[in-house]
């Protein structure tokens, strides 16, 4: 079983270096088969080593793999060693399955580009970092896979390198991702101080005997939250998101879906035992959480680009996880993060076959009438949006549900709050659906003549992820419908300590059936809503009047929050740069160095004029010299 588990991040490693360095001699087939293989490979071991883990008390307590001693300097030690246990075990599920179906969409999606072998490069390596990152039994082994997976982000939004706009995006991912990485490490470093160890056991073990509320604590979880809300997207570090769209469709499945913004949420939940220790935090967890998904939906209301509708929604999303983490419901937002990657990955890779199909076309009012001629992203375009709009049986209802039962039992008002953002998310959702696919097509006659059909490399994910959309909410079945919720059960003990710290209030079975009706209802009312504006009045825009357009504008401009930042940070850091760069840059360091050569140069043509070949001259200096060294050694 060691092996097994240490093949698992080996594998897509392997696929990397291979592609990398012999990708060029490697046709495209080939190429496709080493990364999609290697990927799939991990599931498959990811599963069998799940299959022997269900049940069995080793692995439910955590069982850890050390490989080799890493770095041991004074009292800091830190091991190459990984931990498997439930909530590793999940991630490990999602990251590589739905990983691999990505992989596979990728290689008819990417089939016409010149770097499909540098492309698969760089998923693998993004898989491996991310296995890496969830595996690591320690801070600093999941901080090196946190920084992968930052840089291969770095990578795939900035692809196609040759447009300088997608190059902006890359970088604005990666410098607002330091940010919150800065204070992840201060973190790690304030645990290592305080614990004396960054190992997962020994820190938990002893955070557990700590005072909730104390200053040391809650500084660690704030500072640890910080690189959460920069590689989860939330408020105020949200922005670089919807720009990663700048890289090809299948990255963006992947970054939003199944891999990197799921990385906070991750951390939050392995470190739920500092967290429940840190009461205060996780009342800034909450209330950032539910600022975050309010302002996501709000914006994915009326954006037109397919694929920024769908980066906002998950900017909304997981500000809904991160609500539940702030209430305590660990086991709510793991829940939400697995069905989330099934129908959120759907739905960009629908996305993404709308969008090869009509030769690149992004905007959904060019868009229409798709209904009949792409039936299989119809369908599964359809089953996501009902999914991520919370109505049952689909997978997104039951995550969903599960987060507002716990968030009602928290705060009622914040309860208010999360169904008023599901409600604008089956509203936008379904906009985007109905302009996409109903009534008639509305851009360039000669787009939908010459419409690109979908290979079976393409639907085949498309049908896989729609079935698990569909399905995938029954592991986590509440006991309200006489279910067990095996997901719930399976991570119990991860979360089983902070449980008992948290005292979670629980509701009544009628207060939960009330809860649900109202949720549902009011999806289906948005959902209506929706299909009255968009299939039945066809309309494209419900902006045209004087009255909301100022409304519009302003929330279509994403409230102004990039041009905020460009007034407030970018611009004064460039003219302070650019100062610097004149005055101490130019006339005091290259003034001085200047001057220093100067003075040498001066020295050199004074001492010239004694070197004029007269030995009467060199005489008289040694002459000079001797007396000096004569007189002075009297003293």
């Amino acid at each position: 079983m060691r092996y097994l588990i240490s093949l698992i991040p080996v594998l897509p490693l392997a696929g990397f270096l291979i592609l990398a360095f012999v990708g060029k001699r490697l046709n495209k087939v080939s190429a496709g088969v080493i990364a999609c293989g290697t990927v799939f490979s991990a599931f498959i071991l990811s599963l069998i080593v799940f299959m022997n883990a269900n049940g069995n008390p080793t692995f439910e307590n955590g069982m850890t793999i050390t490989l080799f001693d890493w770095i041991s300097v004074g009292s800091f030690r830190a091991t190459f060693s990984f931990l498997i246990d439930p909530l590793s075990l999940v991630f490990l599920l999602v990251i590589t399955g739905v990983g691999f179906l990505i992989h596979l969409y990728s290689v008819g999606y990417m089939k016409e580009d010149e770097g499909y072998n540098r492309y698969f490069s760089y998923l693998n390596l993004f898989i491996f970092f991310m296995t890496l990152l969830v595996l690591g039994n320690n801070f600093l082994l999941m901080f090196v896979g946190w920084e992968g997976v930052g840089f291969c982000s770095y990578l795939l939004i900035g692809f196609w390198f040759k447009n300088s706009a997608y190059n902006d995006a890359a970088v604005k991912a990666f410098v607002m991702n330091r940010i919150g990485d800065l204070g992840f490490l201060l973190g790690i470093i304030l645990i290592f101080i305080t614990f004396g160890s960054i190992e997962y056991a020994s820190v938990f073990a002893q955070a557990g005997q700590m005072q909730p509320g104390g200053f040391v604590i809650i500084a660690i979880t704030l500072l640890l939250f910080l690189g959460a809300i920069g590689k989860s997207a939330q408020i105020p570090l949200y922005t670089w998101l919807p720009d990663a769209m700048a890289g090809p469709t299948p990255v963006s499945a992947l970054i939003h879906a199944a891999t990197m913004v799921t990385a906070g949420i991750y951390m939050i939940a392995r470190t739920n035992i500092l967290y429940t220790m840190a009461p205060l935090t996780l009342q800034i967890i909450a209330g950032i959480g539910i600022a975050t998904a309010l302002l996501g939906a709000t914006i994915g209301l009326v954006q037109n680009d397919i694929k920024k509708v769908l980066a906002y929604s998950t900017v909304s999303q997981l500000g809904l996880m991160f609500l539940a983490l702030g209430v305590g419901a660990y086991n709510a937002a793991v829940f939400h993060v697995v069905t989330h990657a099934f129908f959120k990955a759907l739905l960009f890779l629908g996305a993404g076959s709308v969008i090869h199909a009509l030769h690149g076309e992004q905007d959904i009012r060019r868009m229409g009438g798709l209904r009949k001629l792409m039936p299989v992203t119809w369908l599964a375009f359809l089953i996501a949006s009902i999914a991520i709009s919370g109505i049952p049986p689909f997978a997104g209802f039951f995550s969903k549900d599960e987060i507002l039962m716990h968030v009602y039992a928290s705060n009622p008002m914040l309860w208010v709050l999360a169904v008023l953002c599901s409600v604008l998310t089956a509203f936008y959702v379904f906009r985007l659906f109905f302009l996409t696919f109903s009534g008639e097509y509305r851009g360039d006659p000669a787009t939908i003549g010459h419409l690109h059909k979908t290979p079976m490399s393409m639907s085949g994910p498309l049908i896989v992820l729609a079935v698990l959309s569909a399905v995938g909410g029954l592991i986590g079945i509440p006991e309200l419908f006489s279910g067990g919720n095996l997901l719930g059960q399976f991570l119990s003990p991860v979360f089983g300590q902070s449980a008992l710290h948290l005292h979670l209030p629980a509701l009544s079975h009628e207060v939960e059936y009330v809860l649900i009706g109202i949720s549902v209802v009011v999806a289906l009312l948005a959902v209506l809503f929706a299909m009255y504006l968009y299939a039945y009045r066809k309309e494209v825009s419900v902006t045209e009047s004087s009255a909301l357009r100022p409304v519009h504008n302003f929330v279509y401009h994403k409230y102004y929050v990039d041009e905020l930042y460009q007034t407030l940070i970018t611009k004064p850091l460039q003219w302070l740069g650019d100062k610097t760069y004149r005055i101490l840059e130019l006339k005091v360091v290259d003034g001085v160095v200047e001057w220093i050569g100067r003075f040498v140069v001066m020295c050199g043509k004074s001492l010239r004029l004694i070197q004029n070949g007269e030995s009467g001259i060199y005489l008289l200096a040694m002459v000079v010299a001797i007396i000096v060294l004569i007189v002075t050694a009297n003293f």
